[in-house]
């Protein structure tokens, strides 16, 4: 896996940084942000996809991501875009097109 930086946090200071990478193999966005308080968490839990099981899945989590970095968000969306259309070799992802979860 190689990442790639995109952006972080223009109002962090030197402690917590909300970051955005791209996965130079996969063209997958990589997040490190706050994590979710618990009413987040249960609001989330209450307003499950319809189709999905309720609850976070041991191998997920919740973050949250500032309002101010939705523009770094585009830039990563961006970039990930631009170094392909098509996913990895063998995903059958296209990411031109909405997954099954979007």
């Amino acid at each position: 896996m190689a990442l790639r930086f995109i952006g972080i946090d223009p109002n962090t200071g030197h402690n917590g940084s909300p970051t955005v990478w791209v996965d130079t193999d996969t063209n997958d966005l990589v997040v490190q942000s706050y994590t979710a308080d618990e009413p987040t968490r249960q609001e989330c839990v209450d307003n499950t996809a319809p189709g999905h099981a309720t609850g976070i899945p041991p191998h997920e989590t919740v973050v949250r991501i500032p309002r101010h970095m939705i523009q770094i968000l585009r830039e990563a969306c961006d970039a990930a875009e631009r170094s392909g259309l098509q996913g990895p070799a063998g995903s059958g992802t296209d990411l031109g097109r909405p997954s099954g979860d979007a």
